[in-house]
């Protein structure tokens, strides 16, 4: 039986992170094989470029007394994912990703506007992806080498020597719960955003469309998720 216990609605601090792999099937995969292909051949139809990978979606996830967020994840088709996100309510599975909330030298804050070819197309949100199961270290979820993965992968940042963060916090909302630590880089935000249009321009097929620069709680662009939208109004509070 899947477990959820998770605080809602709040930004939560985590001291430690110990998700496993199951290598079992997803029991929501099992369950809804003929719903999640069928969706799958709509959202495909609708945009070709759409690519079914492999992530990580769990089945447990659990905030302890101790601070310490437990849980156990699957590989799922991307298609899965997709069909989740579309009829969220089942107790059985949620997502769970993490994001390195970048911090310019001015304060700012550096999110990314997603590409028109993604699955996310115009959202806005920090450069971030769902665990793949590159992700997963001798069983364990590397939280560290996710966002560091995703951000350079995205962006073309190398956070590997960035101070961050001692610890994560954690906000969860409609099934998705997200962990984020923040990121301070060595640069004003405008040099950062730079750095990522120049990136952007030297790929051939970008993820995302450019850099969004955010200096306040009340400096949301259109697009933003209701996760970023949580960090800026605590960040910037």
């Amino acid at each position: 039986m899947a477990r959820f216990e998770i605080p809602r609605g709040i930004i939560q601090p985590v001291a430690s992170v110990d998700v496993r792999l199951d290598p079992r099937p997803h029991p929501f995969e099992i369950e809804n094989v003929a719903v999640i292909e069928e969706n799958w051949r709509q959202e495909h139809a609708t945009n070709p470029r759409l690519y079914d990978g492999t992530l990580m979606l769990p089945s447990e996830l659990k905030l302890n007394g101790e601070g310490e967020l437990i849980g156990r994840c699957h590989a799922v088709r991307f298609a899965t994912m997709l069909y989740w996100r579309k009829n969220k309510g089942s107790p059985d599975i949620e997502h769970c990703f993490a994001q390195a909330a970048l911090v310019a030298r001015d304060g700012a804050m550096v999110a990314v506007r997603m590409g028109p070819h993604t699955a996310n197309a115009g959202r806005v949100y920090f450069a971030a992806g769902s665990f793949e199961p590159e992700d997963f270290v001798d069983g364990r979820a590397d939280t560290v080498g996710n966002m560091h993965r995703e951000v350079m992968e995205e962006t073309g940042l190398d956070l590997t020597h960035t101070l961050r963060e001692q610890s994560y916090h954690l906000h969860s909302i409609n099934g998705s719960t997200m962990l984020f630590q923040r990121y301070y880089l060595e640069e004003d935000a405008e040099t950062v955003a730079e750095r990522i249009r120049a990136f952007v321009a030297s790929e051939i097929e970008p993820e995302i469309e450019g850099p969004v620069i955010i200096r306040s709680a009340d400096d949301l662009p259109e697009g933003t998720l209701n996760h970023l939208a949580a960090i800026t109004r605590w960040h910037f509070s």
